[in-house]
């Protein structure tokens, strides 16, 4: 099963990419960079696999740059909030 068919797999595969990412040394901005450039990926070329990803994905299409860079920062967040 891809972690793109389950939201709490996909929220889970993003948590420990941003601990890679953390254990790398990057800083919050670059993370949540990097957050924005996959979330614009996935936005435009994968078909979403639940509710959740369609939803992200219709907020993402009507969103300007810097409304999605807070999209993509707020999925930062939530992921990292999840492991405190």
């Amino acid at each position: 099963m891809s972690v793109l068919e389950n939201f709490q797999e996909w929220k889970n595969f993003l948590s420990e990419r941003v601990n890679q990412a953390q254990g790398l040394g990057m800083d919050q901005n670059t993370i949540s960079d990097l957050a924005y450039q996959l979330g614009d990926y996935l936005a435009k070329d994968v078909d979403p696999k639940n509710e959740q990803e369609r939803l992200l994905q219709e907020l993402w299409s009507v969103a300007s740059e810097e409304e999605q860079k807070t999209i993509a920062g707020l999925m930062v967040k939530m992921v990292n909030d999840g492991k405190k």
